[in-house]
């Protein structure tokens, strides 16, 4: 991909960055209920929603390359966006977000198989989404799981676009995630900012999991 087309991607998420506050307010509500985790605080400097949102987009350009899905990942991209801010501030992952990227990912990339012709990639993502939703599922109605159905809903969604890219793309997708929110679990633990049963956001370590996922693959 030409240097031009990577500016021309970075400035595209550096305006989703600046549009994310503006559309997450419209979901997040005021109580996150009892032993939640408060959220980091307010971010004081403008530049940084953009600067990270940009930094998302390029990522998935280099990742993805010409890929003819690349603009399915940037859009799902957008919403994980705004999936974060939300999960963040009020551990919610509200239902019409979770749709929003799954439309776009599972009309995306469907468009995208047929003009490619491959329509074997797009039983990839299915298969992909079938094998993220089951597995987050058992994990979901294991004793003492902290999984919501938010969470699962999100997982099916995100394995669309990973099992489009195949199977290790797949797997390093479904356990990434864990390893991210175990790793911070036992470094707020121990700095102390938690307890045991204070309750943790898992969007965004599944988005940023996927994300990852996608660059080491």
């Amino acid at each position: 991909m030409s240097a031009a087309a990577l500016v021309s991607i970075a400035l595209l998420g550096a305006l989703v960055g600046l549009v994310v506050p503006l559309v997450s307010r419209r979901f997040v509500t005021a109580d996150a209920g009892p032993g939640a985790f408060p959220g980091p605080p307010t971010l004081r400097r403008p530049w940084v929603g953009p600067a990270v949102a940009a930094g998302v987009f390029v990522g998935l350009a280099v990742a993805v390359g010409n890929n003819p899905a690349l603009p399915v990942f940037l859009a799902v991209a957008a919403v994980g966006l705004v999936l974060v801010r939300v999960d963040l501030a009020c551990l919610r992952l509200p239902d019409p977000l979770v749709l929003v990227a799954g439309l776009l990912a599972l009309g995306g990339l469907t468009i995208a198989a047929l003009l490619s012709g491959t329509p074997g990639r797009l039983l990839g993502a299915l298969g992909g989404a079938t094998v993220a939703g089951a597995a987050h599922v058992l994990l979901a109605l294991l004793p003492g799981s902290r999984l919501g159905f938010g969470d699962v809903k999100l997982a099916v969604v995100l394995g669309l676009p990973l099992g489009w890219l195949g199977r290790d793309a797949l797997l390093t997708g479904l356990l990434l995630p864990h390893v991210l929110h175990g790793g911070l679990v036992l470094a707020l633990l121990a700095a102390r900012r938690i307890r045991r049963h204070t309750l943790l956001p898992l969007g965004p370590a599944l988005l940023g999991g996927t994300w990852l996922a996608v660059l080491l693959t």
